[in-house]
């Protein structure tokens, strides 16, 4: 009987925020992956055990949700005063593609340990005890981040107290700026694609609604979760059991990609789910989390409820969370009115796990809008390292 050997390539499994992916240096995957293209995504797909009609990945490293399907590869920086560059492939869980059209904000977290340990930040930079800026460049969509990993008798810091709602156990902080963060090389520089803060959104066959569009962390079409019928305090069940919810609101999320300019045609969201993101937004209401945690209402500025890659986030992508933070600065934008108008550098919002506060500071040119950083604490750790195996023939 013939058969094809499994190779061995080297990986690290780590958990990044909320999210947990499979983490490659460039240099150690096979020589027709290590350029982008059909060899590439066969292998990382089959890595993360996709397509899987099942939706189990049983077969593969992934967990079947938007937040674990998901591969980074590490490189030598290929631009000045960066220590590595960092490219994100979100990996369809019932579909044959890779979506490399935006990053990860969670694994990015990951990114600055995942760095120091492979030997990319110099030795003479790594302080015995304190903190070392990682400095990355997020190749898919051109953008620096500043990842500051705490150190310990020389070695990354992992465990601490820090506890960050999605995540069960604690962890140390790990401090994240996005630098200028609102131009994605889509939007021709702007923040707001449209040139408006809010928008009549039509949706055929579904409604015309109220939008801000905007592209700040991730691309992000923000709603009024009143004008869906929802009160910003849902949790995954309300949205993800419901079909005709679900289609719905990527009825919603293809129209802005539409309004946007990141596609020309409907057919063309199917093979990017990953960008634009959907999020519906309220003003502060109490609810009980996923974990059974309550939220009181005095304790959050506004609820946040975000898509992601067809369901509902069971917490919120770091990205997005750039987008809240960056909408919620700018006085008019759904965000903002949410939250109760005014202008502020700090929001905390409520979503369906718990809490997260995100900083953002914007300003206003002759009109023209932009963000110039947008910091967040997360944490990071290392779950497995070894190697992964995949068949042999699964790049072909």
């Amino acid at each position: 009987m013939s058969h094809v050997p499994q190779l061995r390539i080297p990986a690290t499994y780590m958990r990044g925020g909320t999210s947990k992916g499979v983490f490659f240096r460039l240099q150690d995957l096979p020589i027709e992956a290590q350029t982008p293209g059909a060899a590439r995504d066969a292998l990382l797909m089959r890595v993360i055990g996709s397509p899987d009609p099942y939706g189990k990945h049983t077969d593969g490293m992934g967990g079947a949700t938007s937040s674990t399907s998901k591969c980074v590869i590490i490189a030598p920086a290929s631009v000045p005063d960066h220590d590595v560059d960092y490219l994100y492939g979100q990996v369809s869980i019932d579909s044959a593609f890779v979506d490399w059209s935006g990053n990860c904000g969670n694994l990015s977290t990951a990114v600055g340990p995942f760095a120091i340990a492979s030997g990319f930040v110099p030795a003479d930079r790594i302080a015995q005890d304190g903190t070392v800026c990682v400095r990355v460049w997020q190749a898919n969509i051109g953008k620096t981040i500043l990842v500051h990993v705490p150190v310990s008798n020389g070695q990354v810091q992992e465990t601490g107290d820090f506890e960050l709602d999605g995540v069960t156990f604690p962890a140390a902080e790990i401090v994240l700026e996005f630098i200028d963060p609102s131009d994605d090389g889509e939007s021709g520089g702007q923040m707001f694609p449209t040139g408006n803060r809010v928008d009549d959104l039509d949706v055929p066959g579904v409604g015309t609604f109220k939008a801000t569009m905007i592209t700040a962390g991730i691309p992000t079409v923000f709603v009024n979760a009143a004008d869906l019928g929802y009160d910003g305090t849902e949790l995954q069940p309300a949205i993800n059991e419901n079909k005709a919810a679900l289609a719905k609101l990527e009825a919603i999320r293809v129209a802005g990609a539409m309004r946007m300019g990141l596609i020309k045609t409907a057919e063309e969201a199917v093979s990017r789910q990953h960008t634009p993101k959907l999020a519906f937004v309220a003003p502060p209401k109490a609810y009980q989390s996923s974990s059974g945690k309550p939220i009181a209402a005095s304790a959050i500025d506004v609820n946040v409820r975000a898509m992601s890659m067809g369901k509902l986030h069971h917490a919120m992508m770091g990205t997005a969370s750039v987008a809240i933070a960056t909408a919620a600065a700018v006085p008019g934008t759904l965000v903002n009115s949410a939250a109760g108008g005014g202008s502020r550098e700090c929001i905390c919002f409520g979503h369906p796990s718990g809490t997260l506060s995100v900083g953002a500071s914007v300003q206003q040119v002759d009109d023209r809008w932009t963000v110039t950083r947008a910091v967040m604490s997360r944490s990071a750790r290392v779950l497995m390292e070894g190697w992964v195996r995949v068949p042999s023939n699964s790049d072909s």
